[in-house]
C-alpha cells in the first residue's frame, strides 16, 4: 500500500517505510524529517508506567530508531525524545545530555510533550498510536519543534504553547512558521462519551462551526471529535498562514496495517515516532567546528590504536 498523497510521500528504503512531508522537503538542505510506517517498528522506550522495559524490549527500538535514522542520513545517538504524559508542557533542548547514546528517558524530559531546539544535528523525536504529533519548522529563524498532541493535550492547546514559545524564546514570526501533522486518528475513529465531549465543548467555544467539529453519532451517548481540525483552527487563530498548515490526511485507524494503533492493538500496543533536526550547514563556523573536533578525535583514536 502507498500511503502519498498531496502533502506526503511515502518511501521505502529497503525493509524500512517512511513517510515526508513534500512542503519540508522543500527544505531539505535545512532540515530533515520523517514518519515511521511499519508496525514492525516500535519506538517504545520505557513502559506506559514510564518504567524501565526488559532489555529485550529496550534493544528493539534501538534497533527500530536506528533503522529509521539511518534511512534519513541520521545519527541515531543524536536523538533527544520526549517523556510524553499528556500535558502542554514545552522545553527548549539547548544540547544533547548524553554523548555515546540517545536521549531517552530523562527525567529532564519527564512529563514533557514538545520540544524546541534551534541548535543543529539534534534529531527531535515523539511518538504516537493515534495521537497527533505536529512537527514545527520555521525557515527563517532555523528553529525546529515536534509536539506531541493527544485529546488531552489538545484540549489544554499545547499546540499553540508551542508556537508561543518559539516566539517568545526566538522571536519566531508565526507567518513564517511551518505546521505539519503527521499520520492520527481523525474523525471517523474518535468517538467519545458526554463527558469528553463536554470538556472539548466548554473549551473551544471560541471555534465556529463547532457541530461540524462535535458530531452526534448516537443521541446523548456517542460523539465523533476532528482533533486535527480543531489544532488547525487554533493554528491559525494564533497567526500560523493556512497555507502552512499541512495535514497528512491519514487516518492511523483505517490504515492499521502499516501505523501502530492503539484502539487498534489495544493492550501491548505499538509506538510510531516522528522526526525532526536541523542539518549542518557547511557554510557555517558551528559545522566546521565540529567537522574539526570530529577528524582531532579520529586522529587521536588512530595514534592510540597504532601504539
Amino acid at each position: 500500500m502507498d500511503l502519498s498523497n498531496r502533502n506526503v510521500i511515502h518511501i521505502k528504503k529497503g525493509d524500512t517505510e517512511f513517510l515526508q512531508f513534500r512542503k519540508l522537503l522543500e527544505y531539505k538542505d535545512v532540515i530533515n524529517h520523517a514518519y515511521s510506517l511499519g508496525t514492525k517498528l516500535n519506538f517504545r522506550t520505557s513502559t506506559i508506567n514510564k518504567e524501565k522495559l526488559p532489555e529485550q524490549e529496550y534493544e528493539a527500538a534501538i534497533k527500530s530508531y536506528k533503522k529509521i535514522c539511518s534511512s534519513i542520513n541520521c545519527n541515531y545517538i543524536n536523538l533527544v525524545k520526549t517523556n510524553q504524559e499528556h500535558t502542554n508542557c514545552v522545553k527548549i533542548v539547548e544540547k544533547k545530555i548524553k554523548t555515546a547514546e540517545p536521549d531517552f528517558n530523562l527525567e529532564k524530559y519527564y512529563k514533557t510533550d514538545g520540544l524546541i531546539t534551534n541548535k543543529k544535528n539534534i534529531i527531535l523525536s515523539t511518538t504516537n498510536a493515534d495521537c497527533i504529533l505536529l512537527l514545527f519548522f520555521d525557515p527563517v529563524k532555523k528553529v525546529i519543534a515536534n509536539t506531541h498532541s493527544g485529546w488531552k493535550g489538545t484540549i489544554q492547546r499545547i499546540a499553540v504553547k508551542t508556537v508561543e514559545k518559539m516566539i517568545k524564546e526566538f522571536e519566531c514570526n508565526p507567518k513564517d512558521i511551518i505546521c505539519c501533522i503527521c499520520p492520527s486518528i481523525r474523525k471517523c475513529h474518535f468517538e467519545v462519551e458526554k463527558d469528553v465531549k463536554d470538556m472539548f465543548e466548554n473549551e473551544f467555544k471560541d471555534l465556529e462551526n463547532l457541530n461540524n467539529i462535535i458530531e452526534e453519532k448516537i443521541p446523548n451517548a456517542k460523539w465523533n471529535i476532528d482533533t486535527v481540525l480543531i489544532n488547525e483552527m487554533i493554528l491559525e487563530k494564533q497567526g500560523l498562514k493556512k497555507e502552512n498548515i499541512i495535514d497528512s490526511g491519514i487516518c492511523s485507524v483505517c490504515n492499521s496495517d502499516l501505523i501502530h494503533s492503539y484502539r487498534v492493538e489495544k493492550k501491548g500496543y505499538g509506538l510510531n515516532t516522528a522526526l525532526i533536526s536541523l542539518n549542518w550547514d557547511k557554510r557555517d563556523r558551528s559545522y566546521l567546528s565540529h567537522e574539526l573536533s570530529r577528524k582531532m578525535s579520529k586522529n587521536e583514536a588512530d595514534k592510540k590504536w597504532d601504539k
